[in-house]
Formats: C-alpha cells, structure tokens, sequence
C-alpha cells in the first residue's frame, strides 16, 4: 500500500515526461526545443521561483536556519567522494574513466530532475532545500569534478579554481536565491507585482523541466548500452550510497524532516547531464559518460517511488 501510494505520487511526473516524449517523437519538440526549455528554465523561470518562494516562505530566522543546513549536502558529497576513490582503485577502473567514474559517483542531477521530483513529491516549501543541494553540488562538480575530468583528458590547465570556474558556480538560480536572501535580510518587501510575476514565471520551471527530460529520453538508444562493473558501481554510488550517507548525516545533525526528505532525494538523483558534455569539451571519454548518464537517468524512475515509501 505504502508503495502504490508512493507510485501516484510520481504519476504526475511520468505523465508529464511522457508528453515530452510523445511529442518529440510526434516531430513537435526537438534538440532544440530541448535547448530553448533549458535556457528558459536557467536564465528566467528557475531564478523567479528562488525569489518568490524563498520570500513567501522565509523570514530572517528561518532562512538562517535552512542555510545551515548546507553542510549536508556539502558533507556527503566530499564523503561519497571518498568512496568512489576507493570502490576506483578496489575495481581497477582505467586510466582516462577514473576522474569521470568518480565525477559521476557523487554528482546528481539537482535541476532538471531534482527540482521539478521534488515539487511533486514535497510541494513549494522543497525549492529551497532543493537550492541548498544544488549549491553544493555545483560548486563541487565545477571545481574538483571538472579537475578529475581534466585529468582523463589529459588537461590541467583550469586547476581547481579559476574565473571560469566562478562564473559557472555563480548561476541565474544561485543570483536569484542571493537577491531573495538580502532581501529577506534587509526586511524589504517588494511590491505585489513583482511577488506575482515571479510567481507565474516560477511555476513554469516544473512543467518545462520534466517535458525536458521527455525529449531527453527520446534521444536515448538502448543498443548502445551494455552492462558492466562500472555500471554497477555507479549505480549503487548514485541510488544507494549517496542517499544512505544524507539520510546518516541528517540524522546525526537532526534535521528536520523536509530538509532529510530533499535532500535525500536530491542525492537519489541521476548522473548531472553536464558530466558528458564537459567529458567532450576535455577530451575524456564522453560515451562512456553519455552512456551512464542515460543508464541513471531511466533507472531514476524506478528508485523515486521506493525513496518516496521509504521516507514516509
């Protein structure tokens, strides 16, 4: 029962990626529909939604409260981390993968999975806590993922930081959730105008996110997909591992259970798409990442309505 529930719980999402894929294959939506939904959700809806929920929800207090739990997020990652250099070493994953196995062992997909599952699942008061992950989980996937990455491909040239690396970090969602934090600690309110434009461009970040995904899935070729132990690990570094050590770290910490739930799920989340198009741009092995990506990104849709039981 506990499961059935869990399962309508997600269908809303399924229907709406099956839309997005329907209608990919119909001829409607394509690549660069994909691309135009992805710029759109970035640069405009995703940032309103930081601004008009984090100011509707959040006083002074509160917020600071929410910000403290950064440390999560931030914490099982470097932990998760850790395990994938050793699990690396322990499988003998070959020179020029072992950056992007272990890149892809502790980064997840925040935004374009992660936000609109988490909405559905936990509704408005998710987006911030949401948010929270996804700082995390750039700032580290910019910095030392992109260095692992540089390594397969032979290039070291960026380091850990540089000002590329900042501007990457520092996203239109990131900026967004930064004006909705000085202004909440400042006291301002704007005006009922600005609160509602906001709020109707925030809400097209959902609907556009999961009708992204829809055509991503439509690009998806099962042929090239072959199992293997790197696979496997990546599998359970990405829907086991990761979530386990959240819910251990909440737990430690007392969070509360909305911040537990998020981020657990945030944890749970498929390989970030941008580990295979930074594979290609460092000359590492962008199949191999392209693949995996794929492989996480379906299998997600089975793991969501278990975490989603398993967190009651």
């Amino acid at each position: 029962m506990v499961i059935f529930d869990a399962l309508q719980s997600v269908l809303s999402i399924i229907i709406i990626i099956g839309i997005g894929y329907i209608l990919t294959w119909k001829g409607w939506f394509d690549e660069e529909t994909g691309k135009l939904f992805t710029k759109v959700v970035v640069n405009v809806s995703l940032p309103a939604l930081m601004l008009s929920n984090l100011m509707s929800t959040f006083d002074r207090k509160a917020l600071l409260v929410a910000i403290g739990g950064v440390v999560i997020p931030f914490a099982s990652m470097v932990i998760s981390f850790g395990i994938a250099v050793i699990v690396s070493h322990l499988l003998r994953i070959k020179e020029g993968r072992k950056g992007t196995f272990q890149t892809m062992f502790f980064v997840s997909n925040t935004i374009f999975m992660g936000m609109p599952v988490n909405t559905a699942l936990f509704g408005e008061l998710s987006t911030s806590y949401v948010l929270l992950y996804y700082i995390a989980n750039t700032t580290l996937f910019w910095t030392l993922g992109i260095y692992l990455i540089q390594k397969d491909g032979g290039k070291r040239d960026g380091g850990l930081f540089s000002i590329q690396t900042v501007k990457c970090i520092f996203t239109p969602p990131l900026m967004g959730f930064l004006a909705a934090f000085v202004l909440i600690m400042l006291g301002i309110k704007m005006p009922r105008f600005v609160m509602d434009t906001a709020k109707f461009l925030g809400n097209m970040t959902t609907p556009l996110s999961l009708l992204f995904i829809g055509i991503t899935f439509r690009s998806i070729s099962l042929k090239d997909i072959h199992f293997s132990k790197d696979m496997v690990a990546i599998m359970l570094g990405r829907f086991v591992i990761s979530p386990l050590v959240v819910i251990g770290l909440s737990n430690l910490m007392e969070a509360p259970w909305i911040m537990k739930a998020v981020f657990t799920i945030q944890a749970a989340m498929p390989i970030a798409t941008q580990a295979s198009i930074v594979s290609k741009a460092y000359d590492a092995d962008y199949q191999y990442a392209t693949i995996m990506v794929t492989v996480t990104t379906t299998a997600t849709l089975i793991f969501i309505p278990i975490y989603r039981a398993l967190l009651g």
